[in-house]
């Protein structure tokens, strides 16, 4: 099982960006999917979540802001952060869960900087 996040990039407070984190090796169906983010000297947080019946959740600080989805079709689940803000500077990483197990898949991190 691989996860491959993608997208991450510079832009400046107020812009958006889309991350993509491609599976392969299991269906996307069959996962509970994650964001997280990683900034510098910080612990890793969450910052969104999918499950496979469409139900989100979202850190306080991305609500309105982020919205995760998800393409079965394609394997892939999505991130769109909007208004993006300096404080958005982070690593982030994708994460599957298979439905009814602890096991837990990681992709390797896209860094999204914020900055004018």
């Amino acid at each position: 099982v691989q996860l491959q996040a993608y997208g991450g990039g510079s832009v400046q407070p107020g812009g958006s960006l889309r991350l993509s984190c491609a599976i392969s090796g299991i269906v996307l169906g069959e996962l509970y999917m994650t964001w997280y983010r990683q900034a510098p000297g910080k612990q890793r947080e969450l910052v969104a979540g999918i499950t496979r019946g469409l139900n989100t959740n979202y850190a306080d600080s991305v609500k309105g802001r982020f919205t995760i989805s998800r393409d079965d079709a394609k394997n892939t689940v999505y991130l769109q952060m909007n208004s993006l803000k300096p404080e958005d500077t982070a690593v982030y990483y994708c994460r599957g869960q298979p439905i009814g197990s602890t096991s837990q898949y990681w992709g390797q991190g896209t860094l999204v900087t914020v900055s004018s």
